[in-house]
């Protein structure tokens, strides 16, 4: 692997958007510094390097933060000169990656937290939702092997770390994401097959214990 001076990733394990980082990392073959946050009591250098938004992940480089997950793939992208590239090469197909990658940011975690969060007719809007968002996501894969076709690339990782989070949504939501997206599934089965993805994901039902533990602390029943 290449060593990158001066790269630290500040995120917290069970975050989606700091997995995508550690996967990009990870494809790109680069040795870097790991920051694990307490979100509940965030660090002094988190807060100097996020001060906007006091959000993790945050990729420090040379001293420099780069903050938001889809903008710290793009950066290593470009700085990173080993391992595979992220985005293609086409500035088309660089575009529809960037919009889905945006996609995934804007509309499953969101729904996804809404799933329980809620009660009532408020939950049965967001489960019908988030199905619909399923739906869509997988009509834009199709039948191909990955978003990008054959390589694993920049929509894969912006979208595979929710996959670790299907169990969660579809318990709480009361319905089974296989059913309603099997295409997108059987996607999310060959990602694990990465090691990338496989060493980095988190086991679904410790994420689901992350998300009760939450639920008991802001007493959702």
């Amino acid at each position: 692997m290449e060593s990158v001076k001066g790269m630290a990733l500040l995120s917290c394990w069970v975050s989606p958007y700091g997995l995508r980082c550690k996967i990009g990392l990870a494809e790109k073959a680069v040795e870097y510094e790991y920051r694990e946050e307490n979100l509940m009591d965030k660090s002094a250098l988190l807060l100097q390097a996020n001060p906007v938004h006091k959000k993790v992940p945050v990729l420090i480089h040379d001293g420099r933060a780069i903050c938001e997950s889809l903008l710290i793939l793009y950066y290593i992208d470009e700085v990173c000169a080993t391992g595979s590239p992220l985005l293609p090469a086409d500035p088309y197909a660089r575009a529809q990656a960037r919009f889905w990658a945006d996609f995934a940011d804007k509309k499953i975690y969101e729904c996804g937290t809404r799933l329980w969060k809620l009660k009532g007719e408020a939950h049965q809007e967001a489960k019908k939702e988030f199905i619909e968002i399923l739906k869509v996501v997988e009509a834009e894969l199709g039948d191909r092997k990955y978003f990008g076709g054959d390589a694993f690339g920049y929509v894969d990782i912006a979208l595979v770390p929710f996959f670790a989070w299907f169990y969660t949504y579809e318990t709480c939501g009361g319905f089974s994401v296989e059913a309603e997206a099997p295409k997108l599934v059987a996607w999310g089965k060959r990602c694990m097959e990465r090691e990338s993805v496989s060493q980095t994901l988190y086991d679904p039902l410790k994420v689901y214990e992350f998300v009760c533990s939450l639920k008991k602390k802001y007493g959702i029943e």
